[in-house]
């Protein structure tokens, strides 16, 4: 066994016995369990008509962008996406890449380099952490939500000379709280910062993303990163603020020069999505009623997004409870380390306004009987 072999089969061994090995499992077209596993919030992945959208674009553009969207990669269709969704989420400009997680990486690595302060709430998302990783800007983790460790990060910035730039979610993934951002809004703006967002569980659940519904849209030092996998049920994400950021990020973002533009179909897909959000706002209240319901039936604090987690003993019993619910045909997720930023294994639940009624009401029957027995 050669050197590489032997490490590969150690990390495995020690995954194994910690209960941290995770396994690919593929799932039918028609698998019949009920998903709350995805980040399908409002259910519009399989909505006819954004089915119909993608697969027409396909159709008319081909089955890839082909290029970089700085060569050939550029579509009509681009274009009308980042018009609707800067209007949507009230910003002024708008960039579509192809993940999410581009987006995050894009906009840390072009706007933060060796003398920008970062100061990065200890829960934002693993795209936002390797932005910094590869800006090498200097890096302060605050504790999470502590309004006070960021203002004293921003003053040691201001007293050094250094640019500086504070990252937040939103909505946050795993607890499912709120950032206090019209705090950090202020803060920022007191201290020339930079303030970005994620706001991958923002969008759709609270409409335009709390950023916009609560009236700090559009401001010079607030930039908003955006998924379109999740509410939205395509794929690709977009940077949303000033236009000279747009300009900025189309010239130095390494993520989105050297990567094939997003693919038509998921483009028109999201489109398509965005106005159904935009003419259907009660999937939104659909979601926040029942995650509301659910928290209060199972006896945990409700979440400000669409992702409720169940605190569980150990990974063990968090994977052993998934298996349980798939067996009672209801798909769930499970939080284990190091996705979890506080060490606490979870079930997670995603409750989403694509379930009807009737099997809404059943998986909350399993989900019940699930926590009683293995929590």
């Amino acid at each position: 066994m050669s050197v590489w072999e032997r490490w590969l089969a150690d990390e495995a061994a020690k995954r194994e016995d910690a209960g941290l090995t995770r396994r690919l499992r593929a799932r039918a077209a028609d698998d019949p369990a009920i998903d709350l596993a995805g980040n399908d919030y409002l259910g519009l992945a399989r909505d006819p008509e954004v089915r119909r959208a993608a697969a027409d674009a396909a159709l008319r553009w081909g089955s890839s962008a082909s290029a970089s969207r700085l060569v050939t990669g550029t579509f009509e269709l681009h274009a009308e996406l980042e018009t609707e969704l800067a209007a949507y989420l009230q910003q002024p400009a708008a960039l579509v890449l192809s993940t999410g997680y581009h987006a995050n990486l894009a906009v840390v690595t072009a706007l933060a380099d060796r003398t920008t302060r970062v100061l990065s709430d200890a829960h934002v998302h693993a795209s936002l952490v390797d932005g910094v990783r590869l800006s090498r800007a200097r890096l302060s983790v605050v504790p999470h939500s502590d309004v006070d460790a960021v203002r004293a990060g921003l003053a040691a910035a201001a007293e050094a000379g250094e640019r500086a730039m504070v990252l937040v979610e939103s909505v946050y993934s795993v607890l499912g709280d709120a950032a206090p951002l019209a705090d950090l809004v202020v803060l920022c703006e007191e201290y020339d910062a930079l303030l970005v967002v994620d706001e991958a569980h923002g969008v759709g659940v609270h409409g335009p993303g709390l950023v916009a519904t609560l009236g700090l849209a559009g401001r010079p030092n607030v930039i908003v990163t955006a998924t379109l996998s999740k509410a939205l049920g395509a794929q690709g994400g977009a940077v949303l603020g000033p236009p000279a950021l747009r300009e900025h990020l189309v010239n130095r973002a390494r993520p989105f020069i050297f990567d094939t533009g997003l693919a038509p179909a998921p483009t028109a897909g999201a489109l398509a999505a965005l106005r159904a959000v935009r003419a259907r706002p009660e999937l939104g209240e659909v979601v926040r009623r029942r995650v509301v319901a659910l928290a209060d039936t199972l006896g945990v604090v409700a979440p400000a997004g669409a992702v409720l987690s169940v605190p569980m003993s150990s990974p063990q019993a968090a994977v052993a409870a998934q298996a349980a619910a798939l067996e009672a045909g209801l798909r769930v997720g499970c939080f284990r380390p190091p996705s979890v930023p506080d060490g606490i294994s979870r079930l997670r639940i995603t409750v989403t306004a694509g379930v009807q009624e009737d099997d809404w009401e059943r998986a909350v029957r399993v989900l019940v009987d699930l926590v009683k027995e293995h929590q």
